[in-house]
Formats: structure tokens, sequence, C-alpha cells
């Protein structure tokens, strides 16, 4: 009972907000035009904040262990790969293929999975979980163009222009980039013994995060204005397939293949469970809505599964203590 409660405490405010959003479309407070434009907001500038300040905020990217980061890279583009080939047979339409693709490979890391870390395994957990950002969350935002591009809308084929384009374009990825930049000043100014830090410019510092602290609480407001039990009917089938990869059969590969490996601690397992256990990250909604595909799917997605991953972060986490890991 006491995991159990453990792992609601770090899920119930997500769904919360979530209900929130809901109840504040129904009492048009927030409607559907205002709800699309706080969307843009989110993905073009406080998304991007949040992970060039998560970027900035590493301490010692040698610290890294490669064959950590190499597995949670492999197995998401392992999911991404089988993912392409089964979500064009099972559905017909590029704007919900898309979609659904992403609802396999695309975890909620930067918003459930690292406070998540920090909750499982302390400090140290929060440690390992912000280096793996630096790279599974550009992985996640690179793939996801990538399907976006295959499953194009309309006649338009996909092109390796066009994917890399949307690739360079991409506001989340800029923000990450922004982010190693400014960390390698960062580093050659301890190497040059030059005592300035970003941190130096207080307001300018307050000012990021205060507007990366809107990131989560908006995006997951929006989300909820995405939810109509009206339309569970209509896209059952959808939503049924997408709780089962992501709750059920990615947590099951992304876990148990580490275990089998047996060479990873315990920060690095809670790190693999913000990873693999996490629901859909709510930034593939605005990232959806911008580029043409089923933003209304990919909203129902997000919340279907923020559900249910309680339980799959629940099992995880409890075999794990269960191993001693934890």
């Amino acid at each position: 009972m006491k995991d159990l409660i453990f792992v609601a405490n770090r899920i119930l405010p997500i769904i919360l907000m979530v209900i929130v959003g809901y109840f504040l479309k129904k009492i048009k407070l927030l409607e559907e035009d205002m709800a699309k434009k706080l969307n843009t907001l989110v993905f073009r500038v406080f998304l991007p904040i949040m992970l060039f300040l998560n970027v900035y905020k590493i301490q010692d990217l040698g610290k890294i262990d490669l064959v950590f980061v190499w597995y949670a890279i492999g197995i998401t583009v392992l999911l991404f790969l089988i993912g392409i080939p089964t979500m064009g047979i099972i559905f017909k339409d590029n704007r919900q293929r898309s979609v659904m693709l992403q609802g396999i490979f695309r975890a909620n890391y930067a918003l459930i999975g690292l406070p998540l870390a920090k909750a499982l395994f302390n400090e140290e957990g929060e440690m390992m979980a912000s280096l793996l950002s630096a790279f599974v969350v550009p992985t996640f935002n690179i793939l996801a163009v990538i399907c976006l591009n295959i499953f194009s809308a309309g006649d338009k084929k996909p092109s390796i222009g066009g994917v890399f384009k949307g690739i360079i374009k991409n506001p989340l990825i800029l923000g990450i980039l922004l982010g190693f930049v400014a960390l390698g000043i960062r580093a050659l100014f301890v190497h040059l013994d030059i005592e300035f830090r970003l941190t130096n410019i207080e307001p300018l510092y307050q000012t990021l995060e205060n507007l990366k602290s809107i990131a989560t609480p908006l995006s997951l407001l929006e989300l909820g204005t995405r939810f109509e039990l009206s339309a569970i009917p209509k896209l059952k089938k959808h939503i049924i397939i997408a709780v089962i990869n992501r709750v059920l059969i990615v947590p099951f590969i992304g876990i148990s293949l580490a275990l089998v490996l047996n060479r990873f601690s315990g920060a690095q397992f809670a790190s693999l469970i913000a990873c693999f256990c996490t629901p859909v990250a709510v930034s593939s909604v605005p990232m959806s809505q911008e580029m043409g595909a089923d933003a209304d799917l990919m909203g129902q997605i997000v919340v279907w599964t923020t559900l249910f991953s309680t339980f799959s972060i629940f099992i995880a986490s409890y075999v794990l203590r269960v191993l001693g890991i934890f």
C-alpha cells in the first residue's frame, strides 16, 4: 500500500490538472480557440525554455555511462522501427498513423520522468535522469519529426530534406541545442578560470525559471480541453491499442531487457522507468497540431496513457524494490 500511495502521489497531481482543464472548458473559461493558441505558446516558448534549463543544469556530462545511454536510445529506436510497419498496417489514415506511432516510443520524460526518477532514487536518481534527458529527449523529438513526415497528410511525399528541416526547426530540439551551447560556454569559462555564469544575470535567469515553471501546468490544462467523453466510442480502438502499447508492452521490453543485462544501478533503473513507464509526452499534442496530424486523437492518447501509467510505474517500481534494486 505504501508503494501504491507513493506512485499515486506522483501521478494524481498530473491527472487533477487535466481534470481542471476539462472543467474550465465546460464552464467556457478556456475555449477551443484559446486552448489552441496556448498549445502553440507552450510548444514554441515554454517547453523549449524548460529543456534549455534542464540541459544547462547538468553538472558533469563526463559522468554519463555510454552503455546506459545507448541502451535507452537503442530501445527507443527499436520501438520506433517496429511501430512504423505495425501502425501502417493497422491504421489507414496517415494523420492517425503518425499519432499512434508517437504513442509507442515518445515518453513524457521531461514533465513526469525527471521528478519521478528523483522520487524513486532521490538526488542520485534526479542527476542520472537529467544526464539521460540530454540524449533521449532529442531522440524522442527527432523520431517524432521523422514519423510525422513519413505519415504526412495528403499526397505530399516525405523527403530527407523535409525531415531534416523539420528537425532543425523543431523548437524543443532548438531549446536542447542552445542548452548544450550554454553548457559548452560554461565549461570554457571554468577552463579559463572565469567565474561568470548565466546565473549571475539574476533577472534573466529568474525570468527563464518563471517561464519554465509555466510549461507543465499550462500543458496539462490545455490537454484537459481535448478530453471528450463523446469521442471515446469513435476512438475506442485507437485508445485501447495505445494504452496496451505504452502501459504494458513498452515497459515490459524496456525494463525486462535491462534486468537481463544485469549491469545498471538503481539510479539508472529509476531513469529507465522515467523513459519507458511514463505516459505519452504532453508535448506531442502541440507538435502534432503544428505538423498537421490528428491532435485530438493525440490528446486522447496522452490523457488515457497518463491515467493508466500509474499501474506500469507501480508494477515496475515494486518489482525493482523486491529485487533489491531500489
